[in-house]
């Protein structure tokens, strides 16, 4: 067996190690039985233990290796970005009525959610909120939320019973430990500031939020959470490192277009993805062309349906 792989990983170079010393023991026992018959019965049940030891620890490596492979392809850990589209004020308010959504839905998961930015509109709601989502298939079950989400409803304001249609955008970004995209430190426009609103005196006078601008891309991340400064640079830079692998993730797919692809995207955030139409009380995602009652519930993070759905999807050719 060709162990480099093995070898080349932290987590099996033990592993490959010993069973390298089992094969340099194996071969000593065969020789020595070929040397002196009488031991022949011995090495035969000292054989049959090698071979069983090496066959574990083979399986033990593999499933190491493969259990890495699925975190890599589908990580635990995601950047969640909600920015209200068109619509005003409404739209600000549906971004933050999507950001609870998810949160509430994290919450169910058990998995653990950050707020690392916000942007918040005069009258109410998200500009632009960012999160950090923690957990078990995090990615793998809501990568499919990304694109422009849009409802439709009579807003509070609205004193003849108009409906009002406003959007908001939803970017899901996984965070790989495999990047695609390097950056260049002279690309980097880093500025500090206070972070301001909640997180103590601490927070409010010391220089700690973090705003990055890739110059060539013309991305811009924030990161305004944390209570140090290095803390903060450390998750804008991730952030910044998941966009710029989504950029170049769209700009391959538009380039192989004709290859094989999944039945939905998972990365066009221009894409139109789902309508919430409160007066119907209906939600439609437009990629499965189906419907799904009872938002008041889905709002509180009942997203179980919605998710289900996407999960046994097939690869087809477009």
């Amino acid at each position: 067996m060709d162990l480099e792989k093995f070898k080349q990983n932290q987590k099996t170079a033990y592993l490959a190690d010993l069973y390298k010393k089992l094969e340099k023991e194996e071969a000593e026992t065969v020789a020595l039985s070929a040397s002196d018959k009488s031991f022949s019965e011995l090495a035969s049940e000292e054989l049959a233990g090698f071979k069983a030891q090496k066959e574990a620890l083979q399986k033990q490596m593999e499933d190491i290796l493969a259990d890495e492979g699925g975190e890599e392809e589908f990580p635990n850990e995601i950047i969640l970005e909600v920015r209200a589209g068109a619509g005003g004020d409404e739209a600000a308010l549906f971004a933050e009525e999507l950001s609870l959504m998810y949160e509430k839905y994290a919450l169910r998961r058990g998995w653990g959610t950050r707020l690392l930015s916000e942007s918040r509109a005069p009258l109410g709601g998200f500009k632009e909120a960012v999160f950090e989502f923690k957990g078990k298939d995090v990615y793998k079950d809501l990568r499919y939320e990304s694109g422009v989400h849009r409802i439709q409803r009579v807003p509070a304001t609205e004193k003849i019973g108009r409906v009002h249609t406003s959007t908001a955008s939803v970017a899901i970004l996984p965070l790989r430990k495999k990047t695609t995209v390097e950056i260049n430190p002279t690309d980097l426009l880093i500025e500090f500031s206070r972070a301001g609103g909640k997180g103590g005196q601490n927070v409010n006078k010391v220089e700690t939020a973090v705003r990055i601008v890739h110059k060539p891309s013309g991305i811009e991340v924030r990161s305004t959470s944390e209570r140090s400064q290095g803390t903060n640079r450390q998750k804008a830079m991730q952030i910044l490192q998941a966009k710029l692998d989504l950029l170049h993730k769209e700009t391959e797919a538009k380039k192989n277009s004709a290859e094989r692809k999944d039945l939905v995207g998972t990365s066009d955030r221009s894409e139109k993805i789902r309508t919430y139409n409160i007066l119907q009380d209906r939600i439609t995602d437009h990629r499965l062309k189906e419907s799904w009652h009872n938002i008041s519930k889905i709002f509180l993070g009942d997203l179980d349906q919605i998710v289900e759905a996407f999960r046994d999807l097939k690869v087809e050719k477009k």
